[in-house]
This record gives structure tokens, sequence and C-alpha cells, in this order.
């Protein structure tokens, strides 16, 4: 038997012991981590690629506002000492978790860490190994402070040297965007002013304590309005394109809906995250034509808002729907639209979705290099080329109130 077949015979051991019995999680995620140690022996792995591959976190994991990989790696690392300190102790293989990484750890348990060693030692052979480990790390420490003695004086000697020299932009060490998505982006970074992105924010009536609703125009024409709030789409939204255009090297101003004025829609180029309902900007500015929103009065979604095709093609609905009103939403559709602006040379970008979650889902689209390649690739665009006016219709699969895959299901070149 190979000693990749030992390794793995020894993980299949630890998945049916007490220890992980009926921890399925911890179980996955001892089972992902054993595979890539010996497929890839050495190689760091990172939180994110755990997330997603591991527990089916989406692309927007972001791991320093959530701990759950580190939790759960935490939890592994203490089965695992549970499990050899118990019903493991003379097993001939020994895995480990070392703090800090995330590469799992196997060797023979004759020749196990320092850890393991000194625990199969008892009366002086342990006092003797405790105390040579202790001059180890004295020696340890010396060399550290030494090292960080050095360090210390190199970045003095530094700062010295560079004290009227100007500081590094930040734009400079940036990751530098995909290839796709600067012919994508290039009519909204490469402009000298930076673009509005117009979050949208729908006008409610009521209060956040006792409930709130969407204002009716005729019934609360004298209820105080709200239009503070606006969705977890958004707010992921506009964090994605700020990413985005850090790494075009271009700022974006950011703006509710409520406060733009058509003096912004005269003299900027504009990107706006939401759809007419709740995105009000977009009722007084050009629109989308082929793809347009419509709350529905009649028939068995009476109520419901759409996405209309207008001029429907072969094999396409004439109606885009979400899932319907009061189940789990687990499918939207979503509109990707570039129109020309109010005055010569200007662009409007509209991604909205017809629930916040499909709005994400848009802008994601847009800022991911791959989704992007194949858009560019369906508008016939070459690297030299220049992105024009379009419109497009996303299908968006949604789990647990994430976007998880998207699908281009129709698209159109538009005229200016």
């Amino acid at each position: 038997m190979s000693e990749h077949e030992l390794f793995l015979g020894q993980v299949d051991r630890l998945v049916a012991s007490h220890a992980l019995h009926g921890s399925e999680s911890l179980c996955k995620l001892l089972r992902y981590l054993a595979r890539h140690a010996i497929d890839h022996p050495g190689v760091p792995i990172k939180e994110f690629q755990i997330a997603t591959e591991v527990f089916g976190r989406s692309a927007d994991f972001d791991p320093q506002l959530d701990s759950m990989v580190r939790v759960q790696a935490g939890r592994l690392r203490t089965k695992l000492a549970e499990y050899y300190n118990s019903d493991g102790s003379d097993d001939p293989i020994v895995v480990e978790l070392p703090k800090g990484t995330y590469v799992l750890s196997f060797h023979h348990h004759n020749s196990a860490s320092g850890r393991t060693l000194a625990a199969s030692l008892n009366g002086v052979d342990r006092e003797v190994a405790l105390e040579r480990r202790s001059e180890r790390r004295w020696g340890t420490e010396v060399i550290s402070l030494s090292i960080f003695l050095a360090a210390a004086i190199a970045v003095i000697v530094w700062l010295v040297a560079t004290r009227n020299t100007p500081p590094v932009s930040l734009a400079s060490v940036s990751e530098p965007a995909a290839p796709a998505l600067r012919i994508f982006w290039n009519g909204f970074a490469a402009e000298p002013a930076e673009p509005w992105v117009v979050f949208s924010n729908a006008a409610f009536v009521g209060r956040p304590e006792t409930g709130m609703r969407y204002r009716d125009a005729k019934r609360d024409a004298d209820a105080p309005i709200l239009d503070h709030y606006t969705g977890v789409g958004e707010v992921l939204a506009v964090h994605e394109l700020d990413r985005v255009f850090d790494q075009l090297h271009q700022r974006i101003r950011v703006k509710r809906g409520s406060l733009f004025s058509l003096d912004d829609a005269k003299n900027n180029n504009l990107i706006f995250i939401g759809s007419p309902s709740e995105n009000l900007s977009l009722l007084e500015i050009p629109g989308t034509q082929e793809f347009v929103f419509r709350r529905l009065d009649t028939g068995p979604r009476k109520g419901d808002q759409a996405i209309v095709n207008v001029h429907p093609q072969p094999g396409e609905e004439k109606e885009f729907f979400a899932t319907a009103s009061g189940l789990p939403l687990t499918e939207d559709y979503a509109v990707l639209g570039l129109v020309r602006g109010m005055n010569a040379g200007q662009y409007i970008l509209i991604l909205a979705g017809t629930t916040t979650i499909g709005t994400q889902a848009a802008v994601e689209y847009v800022c991911r290099p791959g989704s992007v390649e194949g858009l560019l690739l369906r508008l016939s665009v070459s690297q030299s080329g220049e992105l024009k006016p379009f419109e497009a219709v996303i299908r968006v699969k949604v789990a647990r109130g994430v976007p998880v895959a998207t699908e281009l299901v129709a698209l159109r070149k538009t005229s200016p």
C-alpha cells in the first residue's frame, strides 16, 4: 500500500471515529484538506477557496467579514486532538492541522511533531524533552529578537531616506484589471470625470419598528416618506463596482436615487443600480427599450414585476419573472443595458433585477472577467473595439438569498 493510500485510509478512520461522528461539515472539510495536501503538497490554500468549494458560499464571500472558515478549522483542529488523545493514540498515522494554516499534515506516529512525541513520553524522558524544547525556544526567541531589531533599524533608515518623497498611490499597487474588464468599462473609466453610481432607494411609508411598505401615490399622498433604505444587493453591488474601478485606476461617486438630479444626468456618465420601480430617477432619463420593467395589472402574476420582452425572438420568453411571491426566492431575472447619455459622448449603464438579489447578480456579471468575456464575444467586440449600446437579460439562480449562477438568455444590439 502506498503512503498516499495510508494517509487516505487514516482520513477514513477519522471520519468514522466517535470524535467526528455526526459532523458532516467537519468531515467534508477534512476530506477536502486531505486531498489538497496529497495532490498539492506544500501549496497554501485560501479561506475563499475553502468557503466556496467546501461550504458552498458565493463568489462575494469576504473572509474579512465572515469568520466561518476559521471557526470550522478551529473545530476540526480540536476534534483531531481529541481523537489522538483517546481512540487514536496508537494509530500509525497522525493527521494534524497546524495553527495559522489550512494545509493538513500527515506523519507516521514514530516521527510525529513535538506535541505528539511529548504526549507519548513520561517521567524523566518527558521532563528532558520539555527542557530541550525550552532551550530551543529561548534560542529561537533570541534570534527572532535580533532579526526584529535589525528590521526596525532598516525601517528607520528607510523612513529617514524617504521622508521627503511623495507617498505611493494605492492605485499603483492595486491588482490590474483583466483585459475584458478594461474593454467593457473603458467608456466609464477613461474619462477624467468620475462616473456616478446611483443606487435605488424606493419611497416607503410606515416605520421600521412597526412595519413599512412601498408608498402608494394615491392613498399615501399625505404620509411621510422614508427614502433612506436600499436592498442588500445594492450594497454589495456598490462594493463590487468600487473594487473593479480601483483596478481600473478610477474612482466612482455614489449617490442614492432620491437625491439624483437631471443636472447630474446631463453632465456625467451614469451607472444605475436597481430597477425603475425603486430607482425612480430612471423614469426621467433614457432607459432600455427592448427589455422594460412593468408591474402587471392582469393575469396569474397580477401585481408582480416582470421584465417585458418588447420584441421577443424565436425561443425567447415574452415576460421574465422571479420566483412567485410567498415562495423562497430561487430564480430571478435582471437587465443589463448600455444606452447613450443625455449629452453626446456620455453613457448610461443600467444594472437591475426584479429583486435586489437580481440587481446584485447583474453588477457581478459585468464585474467578473469570465462573464464579461462571454458578453463581449456575443457582441462581437474585439480587443481594440468599442463597446456600443446593447440590452441583455440574464437568468439568475439564487440559493439562500445569494446569487450562485447566471445565464445570458436574451441580447440585443441597439441603435443610439
